[in-house]
C-alpha cells in the first residue's frame, strides 16, 4: 500500500510540466535536469507500483503468463529508470555523498535485475525469487527515503535540509538491503535448509 501511495503521490509533479513543482532541487546549469528526473520518475514509479504483484503467489501460480508480462514491464522500467538515474546523479546539486549513494543504488539495481533475469532463464525459480527480493528492496528505497526525510524534517527542524536528505538517502538504501537479506535468510533460505536437513537425517527408530 505504501508503494502504491508513493507512486501515485510522487510521480505527478514530474509530469506536470512545471519544474518548480518538483520537490528536489534542480541544477540551474543543466537544462535537461527536469526532463531526466521525469524520465526516471515515470518508469521508476511504474516499477514501484507493479513490483508487489510479482510476489503474489496466487497470481504467479494461476496466471503465469501475466506474471511473465508484468515481469518484463518491470524489467524494462528498471532499465530505463536506471539510465536516467545515472545522468540525474551526475548533475545533482545535493552533494558528492548523494551522488555516490545514488550511483551505488543504480549499480546494485541493475546487477540484481540482471542476476534475477539470468536465474529465471536457467529455470532457477527460487534463486530468481531471491534476487527479485533484493531488487525490489532497492526499488522500495523510493518509499523509505521519503519516510526518513519527512521524519527527519519533523524531528530535527534545526538541522539543514541537505544533511537530513543525505542521511535519508543512505539510510533508505542500507536499511532496505539489511531488511531484504534478513527476510531472505529467515523466510527463504532457512526453511529450505531445515527441509534439506530433515531429508538428509537418518530415520530414528525405536525397538521394544
Amino acid at each position: 500500500m505504501s508503494a502504491i501511495g508513493i507512486a501515485v503521490q510522487a510521480v505527478p509533479p514530474y509530469v506536470s510540466g512545471n519544474p518548480a513543482a518538483v520537490p528536489l532541487p534542480l541544477n540551474p546549469d543543466v537544462a535537461l535536469h527536469y526532463l531526466v528526473l521525469t524520465a526516471h520518475a515515470l518508469p521508476g514509479g511504474l516499477a514501484l507500483f507493479i513490483g508487489p504483484l510479482q510476489f503474489m503467489s496466487k497470481l504467479r501460480l494461476r496466471r503465469p503468463k501475466l506474471h511473465r508480462v508484468i515481469g518484463r514491464v518491470y524489467m524494462i522500467s528498471i532499465v530505463i529508470a536506471s539510465v536516467a538515474a545515472v545522468f540525474a546523479a551526475a548533475v545533482t546539486i545535493s552533494g558528492f555523498s548523494v551522488q555516490v549513494a545514488f550511483s551505488i543504488l543504480v549499480a546494485a539495481w541493475l546487477y540484481t535485475l540482471a542476476m534475477a533475469y539470468r536465474s529465471i532463464r536457467r529455470g532457477e525459480a527460487q534463486v530468481h525469487r531471491i534476487w527479485m527480493i533484493r531488487n525490489y528492496a532497492l526499488t522500495f528505497a523510493a518509499v523509505t527515503l521519503r519516510v526518513y526525510l519527512i521524519a527527519g524534517l519533523q524531528l530535527l527542524p534545526s538541522v539543514e535540509f541537505e544533511a537530513i536528505y543525505t542521511t535519508a538517502v543512505w539510510a533508505s538504501i542500507l536499511g532496505n538491503v539489511l531488511v531484504a537479506e534478513y527476510f531472505i535468510v529467515q523466510c527463504t533460505r532457512a526453511p529450505s535448509a531445515r527441509r534439506q536437513q530433515r531429508r538428509d537425517s537418518p530415520l530414528v527408530t525405536t525397538t521394544s
